[in-house]
């Protein structure tokens, strides 16, 4: 089983390595440089050599590389349009130097250009990236709010469609469960896994962010609670990391740090999770 946590790279990159042991997870995400500003990945050779040997030793990956928030795929706005292209480069040139497979992305807001028209512009967006090779990018799912693009399944599915990109997909629980998609029960999660399969396709799952959420399912609204405490629930949860077409995804947690938990604690109760229903088998 793969389960980590999006961890810090303070004092250096290959800090979230040491950090994402300490944790007990064994895979993860981190951001390149602070996701609130326009900010180019600044590692050097020695950084990334240690990230990698450090990885390596400890068995921990497969890795993720966050983009920064302000990149908006889908917008009309050439200047934003043309900044979020070259953050988007920069940080698969950065996954390619420390070996990281995925680059993770929300395809962002239409802002007035419709959906379809949104969902154009970040198709041609994507289009224009050098992907090295061994880099994929994923897009993931959106909770749905205002213009925000991402929070229906054939919003990925067309995306993946018409790009010229070899494209996979990153669902965010929390988002998914947000955007209207149940979780909440085994029946939920059945028959949620099987709209995403037959809309998007289950080959095309590369990774998953597992948060459970603080908000009724529909809402739009996204807020992450710690696994199995939010509304999506145990139940949800415990059916969602058991469901035998997602046993190899995975799963990448960006739940709180509050109520004296943080990941070690959420990684341990995804543990526990399975753990149990391995029992009961």
């Amino acid at each position: 089983m793969r389960v980590g946590a999006h961890e810090s790279i303070a004092g250096g990159v290959f800090n979230a390595v040491e950090a994402q042991v300490e944790d007990g997870g064994n895979c993860g995400q981190i951001f390149t440089h602070s996701p609130q500003v326009w900010q180019d990945p600044n590692i050097d050779d020695d950084e990334a050599a240690q990230f990698k040997t450090l990885s390596d030793d400890n068995d921990v990956g497969p890795w993720v590389i966050h983009s920064s928030y302000l990149v908006n795929l889908c917008t009309p706005k050439d200047g934003l349009r043309e900044k979020s292209i070259d953050s988007m480069q920069k940080e698969v040139d950065a996954a390619d130097k420390l070996d990281i497979p995925y680059v993770n992305v929300h395809l962002g807001a239409h802002t007035g250009a419709g959906v379809e028209g949104g969902l154009d512009n970040a198709v041609s967006a994507l289009n224009e990236l050098d992907v090295p090779e061994g880099v994929t990018v994923l897009i993931e799912s959106d909770a749905g709010s205002g213009t925000k693009l991402g929070g229906d399944f054939e919003h990925l599915d067309y995306v993946l469609s018409e790009s010229e990109q070899d494209l996979e997909v990153c669902v965010d629980t929390a988002h998914a469960f947000a955007a209207g998609y149940d979780l909440s029960s085994a029946d939920a999660v059945d028959s949620t896994v099987a709209e995403f399969d037959e809309v998007v396709g289950l080959e095309n799952l590369a990774c998953v962010h597992l948060n459970d959420s603080k908000h009724e399912c529909g809402t739009n609204k996204d807020e992450h609670a710690h696994i199995g405490e939010g509304l999506i629930g145990e139940e949800g949860m415990s059916a969602f990391v058991n469901h035998p077409d997602l046993a190899d995804v995975p799963l990448v947690l960006e739940t709180p740090h509050e109520d004296g938990r943080g990941f070690a604690w959420n990684i341990q109760k995804v543990r526990e999770l399975r753990d149990a229903n391995e029992r009961s088998e």
